[in-house]
C-alpha cells in the first residue's frame, strides 16, 4: 500500500463557483476500505440541482454518486476483523449511503437514514474523506459501503445508474407493494420514472406515465409506459416533486390506493391533504429517500435480466473526459436522460 501514497487522482472539485480539475493524492487505505478506479460516472439530477443552487451541499466537494468502477486496492484486515466488501479486479457499483450499522435506525433496517450517515458525492473535500465522489479517476469507499458486483456483459452505461436511479426505483416499488395487474401512474419521466415504467411493466402492471416534456414520455414508450389519460389508478409513483402533479394524482387513487413519494427532495409548496378522504379511501402515503443495500443488488439484477428487453444504453449520452465535465453539468440533450463522464 505504500506505493499508493504518492498516486494522484485527477479529480473534479466543486468550489461553489464552478469546477476545478485537480490532482489529489490517493491516501493510504484503512481497514476494509476500497480504492476504486472509476470507469464511468453518470450525472444525476441532484448534482445538477447542486451546481444551479437549487440544492445545498458541502462545498468544496467532489460530486458524483452514480458510477461503475474496478477495485484497484483493498485496505488491510484489522484486528477487529474488518473485511473489504470486494476484491481487487472486481467491477462494482456502490451505494450512495455509508451507514454505521450500529444506531437504532440501522438496526431497524433504515440504514439510508443512519444517525451518522455519510454519502458518496456529498462530503466536504477538506474533511477526512476527500476522494468521496465519482467525478474523479479514483474514489475511496469506506469500510461498510454496500457494493454489488457487475457482470462483464453489462455495459458501463447500463451499470452506472444502478447506484442511484435504479436502486431508488427498486425501493419505491418495494414500498408500493405487489404490482401485478395494478394500474400504476408514474409522475415524472426522467431517469427514475422511465426506469420505474420498465420495472412496473416487468412486474405485470398497467403503466401510465406523465411529464411536462412530451419527448420524455415518448422515450418511456420504449420502456413499458404509455401516455397518461384520465382515470382511476391503484398506485402513484411520484418522481417529479411537483406539488401540483402529486395533488392531481392523489385525487385519482382508488380505494386502497398507494402513493409513493420519491421526487420531493428540494423545498416546495405544501400539499393540501383531506384527512377524511385518506381515511375513507383507505389510502397509504409513503415517502422513500435513498435505498437499502438489498435495493442496490436488486437494481443490478434487474438491469442484467432486462438488458435485452429494454434499450438501457440509449438513455445515457456518450461520455466526456473529466476535463470537460463542466460542459455536461447541465440538462442532457433531448431524448437522453443522463450525461456521463469517463474519468
Amino acid at each position: 500500500m505504500d506505493s499508493l501514497t504518492t498516486r494522484l487522482s485527477r479529480t473534479a472539485v466543486w468550489t461553489g463557483d464552478g469546477i476545478e480539475v485537480r490532482d489529489v493524492p490517493v491516501p493510504t487505505l484503512g481497514a476494509g476500505e476500497l480504492l476504486v478506479r472509476v470507469r464511468l460516472a453518470t450525472i444525476c439530477g441532484s448534482d445538477l440541482h447542486t451546481v444551479t443552487g437549487r440544492r445545498t451541499a458541502a462545498c468544496p466537494s467532489v460530486l458524483g454518486h452514480e458510477a461503475v468502477g474496478v477495485v484497484e486496492a483493498v485496505g488491510p484486515i484489522s484486528d477487529g476483523g474488518v473485511v473489504a466488501a470486494a476484491e481487487v479486479g472486481d467491477r462494482i457499483v456502490w451505494s450512495v449511503t455509508v451507514a454505521c450499522g450500529r444506531c437504532v435506525r440501522c438496526r431497524a433496517d433504515r440504514t439510508a437514514k443512519c444517525d451518522e450517515v455519510r454519502k458518496v458525492g456529498h462530503e466536504a473535500f477538506n474533511g477526512d474523506w476527500a476522494l468521496s465522489g465519482s467525478y474523479a479517476e479514483y474514489i475511496v469507499l469506506p469500510a461498510g459501503t454496500a457494493v454489488a458486483r457487475v457482470a462483464d456483459r453489462m455495459p458501463d452505461a447500463v451499470a452506472a445508474p444502478a447506484a442511484c436511479a435504479t436502486a431508488t426505483v427498486m425501493a419505491t416499488l418495494e414500498a408500493a407493494g405487489p404490482l401485478q395487474r395494478r394500474r400504476v401512474l408514474i409522475c415524472g419521466a426522467g431517469m427514475l420514472g422511465v426506469t420505474a415504467a420498465a420495472a412496473c411493466a416487468e412486474a405485470g402492471a398497467r403503466v401510465r406515465i406523465t411529464d411536462l416534456d412530451a419527448t420524455r414520455v415518448e422515450v418511456a414508450h420504449r420502456f413499458g409506459g404509455v401516455a397518461d389519460t384520465d382515470g382511476t389508478v391503484d398506485v402513484v409513483l411520484d418522481y417529479s416533486g411537483s406539488a401540483e402533479a402529486i395533488t392531481r394524482a392523489l385525487a385519482r387513487l382508488d380505494v386502497g390506493g398507494v402513493l409513493v413519494l420519491a421526487g420531493s427532495v428540494t423545498p416546495g409548496p405544501p400539499l393540501a391533504l383531506d384527512p377524511e378522504s385518506v381515511v375513507r379511501r383507505h389510502l397509504t402515503i409513503i415517502g422513500v429517500h435513498n435505498y437499502e443495500p438489498r435495493h442496490l443488488t436488486a437494481a443490478v439484477d434487474f438491469l442484467d435480466r432486462t438488458r435485452e428487453v429494454f434499450p438501457w444504453a440509449d438513455l445515457v449520452a456518450a461520455p466526456v473526459e473529466l476535463e470537460d465535465i463542466r460542459h455536461v453539468l447541465t440538462a442532457p440533450s433531448t431524448g437522453v436522460l443522463r450525461s456521463s463522464v469517463a474519468p
